[in-house]
Formats: structure tokens, sequence, C-alpha cells
């Protein structure tokens, strides 16, 4: 489950236009769902309050192992529509499968003119937590220069940790543990770079991820009244669909690199990626279309099932990784991943699936995905989600190689978002389970 926190930061970038998926950091996002979820440790709790569109306040404890908390706090310069834990979308607080969007250009705030001068300022975030009784302090600033470019500051200040680093250095081991990271991204929709600087460490570090084929592109506006939008004709082709096989998955493809050097330590890396995801997106987002008419649909039905396929390599600590992920019926998803050394000859494979739960009834819910629901559908169309029930929560099962099993439900309970999960070993008879944990979260608005 989402902590409040990255559902405001979420909120923040979808209400600014800034695609997050589009970066090298995110290329694995689809099968991390699946197969690297988290599970609760313990017992936590979490109480988060909207007092205005602006300003959030968030308030955890965990009461198991260990007694500690937190206090955080974010400000937005933009009015952010953050909904209660009683009406939130569950999937929008969840990890999950998902073919992501098309990828687009962002773009900036309109143009705000007063008396013949530009007044329009731009958007930024200020996230801080203290923890206690650490101590610990977390800080974020997020702000968009330009409407490509956006800049990030993250600092971590920890004066119990450093107290013990200070003592470690004297004896000529270990360093601070506080820090400060520096972070410029680039968006053209085509092309994402990202440069990163670590105080702590010295380490430059660039991210850069392309995507093959053609941009999204924005809908026709009809000029006659009483005509609804209609997606435009330029968007029928593209130049990876037309050059697929006959009977193969149509889809595009996404490669990126990254490469870091650390002064203090000298050492540096470098790693590769590729992904592959189906076309057409299985679940555009409705803020892409306006209202259609009856007689339109923004996509055509595919018999093609939602896949995402995605490879790693580096080359420098010979780590190879491969995932595989789909969505083979409306409310299941299956992930495998193999991961392998070439120089240890150390393997891994890990097997997942998240499985969707529902209640029955007949009216629209708020938790499906916003489709057109004239759209033919598909034995993997989601566009009668409506009809189908409203989402109770997801389940989630992940097992691997290295004996370990875990397994997850996350979803809600009145007003409440709830996470339980359990992860066992049954390899020790002795202690098959290795950890059970309970997770309660709740936030209001207004």
């Amino acid at each position: 489950m989402h902590p409040f926190a990255s559902y405001v930061l979420r909120s923040y970038y979808k209400n600014t236009g800034w695609n997050e998926d589009n970066l090298y950091a995110n290329l694995t996002r689809t099968s991390n769902a699946i197969l690297d979820f988290k599970v609760p440790r313990g017992l936590h709790f979490s109480i988060s309050k909207s007092p205005n569109p602006l300003f959030k306040t968030s308030y955890s404890m965990n009461a198991l192992p260990s007694l500690n908390g937190s206090v955080g706090y974010i400000f937005t310069s933009c009015d952010l529509d953050v909904k209660n834990s009683s009406d939130v979308r569950v999937k929008d607080m969840v990890d999950r499968f998902k073919v992501y969007d098309q990828p687009r250009r962002p773009e900036g705030k309109p143009e705000e003119w007063l008396a013949g001068e530009r007044v329009d300022t731009r958007d930024y975030l200020l996230y801080g937590r203290l923890y206690i009784p650490t101590g610990r302090l977390d800080a974020l600033y997020s702000t968009r220069v330009s409407p490509t470019i956006q800049a990030m500051v993250a600092a971590i200040s920890d004066p119990m940790s450093s107290l013990q680093s200070s003592e470690r250095s004297r004896a000529g081991s270990g360093g601070p543990s506080s820090n400060m990271m520096f972070s410029l991204q680039h968006d053209t929709g085509k092309w994402c770079t990202e440069y990163t600087w670590s105080a702590e460490d010295g380490m430059w570090g660039v991210r850069c991820l392309h995507n093959f084929g053609k941009l999204w592109t924005p809908v026709d506006a009809t000029d006659e009244p009483g005509k609804s939008a209609r997606p435009s004709k330029s968007r029928s082709k593209r130049v990876d669909e037309e050059e697929a096989m006959e009977g193969g998955l149509k889809g595009r493809i996404s490669a990126g690199a990254e490469f870091y050097l650390s002064a203090k330590e000298k050492s540096a890396g470098v790693s590769a990626g590729i992904r592959f995801t189906t076309l057409p997106d299985a679940t555009p987002p409705s803020y892409h279309f306006p209202s259609s008419s009856p007689t339109s649909t923004p996509y055509p039905a595919f018999s093609q099932p939602p896949t995402t396929i995605t490879a790693l390599f580096n080359p420098m600590l010979g780590h190879m990784s491969g995932a595989y992920a789909a969505r083979v019926s409306k409310d299941l998803a299956l992930c495998s991943r193999f991961d392998f050394n070439v120089y240890s000859y150390e393997s891994e494979w890990t097997v997942g699936a998240e499985w969707w739960t529902r209640r029955s009834k007949t009216k629209p819910s708020p938790d499906h995905d916003n489709l057109d629901p004239s759209a033919p559908s598909s034995p993997f169309s989601v566009s009668v989600e409506s009809r189908e029930g409203e989402i109770q929560g997801v389940v989630k099962a992940r097992a691997s190689t290295t004996t370990d099993i875990s397994l997850v439900w996350e979803g809600r309970i009145r007003n409440v978002l709830v996470s339980l999960g359990v992860v066992s070993n049954l390899a020790n008879r002795a202690k098959p389970i290795k950890a059970i944990g309970l997770e309660l979260s709740y936030f209001s608005s207004g």
C-alpha cells in the first residue's frame, strides 16, 4: 500500500502533467509491482489529514516490534484533488500490473497575464518528515523549471547515525550518514534524461531512456457543435506496429542505460535495459480523451493480452535479469523473472501473481478504469469493469527458488485501507513463518 506522501506525490505529478513512468529507473515497474511488493512487518498505523488543497499532514506509528513514529508535512503550489481513504480508488494506492501510457511530451502551465505582465508561477512541492525518537529528518523539494525539465532536491539528516559514524570515522572507517542529492530530469516524450549528484560520496550519474515509434498525439477537436472529439488519424499507424509480423504481439520498444561515477570511492558502474509493451495501451487514463459519443471509441479492441517484457544487464557486476508479465484475464496477472550472474553462475527464478477481488453490484463503480462502456470488448478488455462489481482489494503472491514465499492482501475495510501480509520459509521446519504484519491507513480531506 502506498504511503500517504507517495499518493500525494503521484497526484502532484498527474496534476502538473509530469510522466514519472518515462524514467529509466521505472523501466521494470510493471514486473516489480508483482514480484517485489512490500510485505508489512509488525503493526503499523497511519493517519493523514488535508486541511486544504495545498497543505497536508501525516502521522504514523509502529507498535511492533518496537515503538516509534513520525510526523510529516506536505505543501504544494497547486490544488490537489486528494480523496479520502473511504472513496479513493484502490488501484491508485497499490503498485499493480499496468501497460503504461504511450510516451508524450509534457505540457507546461498556461501563461497568465495581468496588466500586461506575466504573473504565472512555477509548480513546486515541499515535503518533510521527522522520525521519533531518533530525530531523523527527511526532506524533498520538487519544482518544474520548464515544461520539459523538473528539478528535485532530497536530503536526509540522522543525528544518531551521524554520532555513530563519527566514532567509526575516528577509527578510520565509515562516513557521515546525512546526505543530499540533486536530480535534474529532462523529458521530451521520445527521450528522457536524468542527471543526479550525491553529496555524501560525490557520485555523478546519468540515466537515459529512448522510446521508439511515434509519440502520443492529442485528439482532434471538432468544430461542429454537438459532436464530440475523435482520435487523430495520425496515430492509427505506428512505425513498430507496421513492422510487426502477422500473428505476433504488436507493441512498442523502449531502451535505456545508466552510468555513474563516484569520486570519493573511485568506482564506476553501468547498466542497460530494454522494455517491450503491447499496443494499444490496455488502460488509457480518461483525462487523455474527452467524453466520446455512443458511436465513437477511443481504442479499437485487440485480442492480444496486455504484456510487458523487460531485460536488464550490468556488465561490471555480470548480472542479467529478464522478466515477462501479462494479464491473462480481467482480474489476474502473472509474472516470472530469471536472474543470473555470469561470474558466479548464481541464478534465481521468481514467479508471482496478483488477483483482484470484487464485490457483486450492478451499478457503475468509481474503482473501475474509466473507459467508454460502448467500446467493443475482448477477452482481455477491461472496458466492462463497471458492470463486474466494485473492487475490494488485491491478493499478491510471490515464490522463488530461495524457498521464500510471500503473500499479501491489500484493500479497504469500511473507511480504512488495510495491508496484511506474511513471509514464510517452508524449508525451515522449526520456524516456517519469518515475518507477519498488519498496516492500517486512514486519511481525510476538508
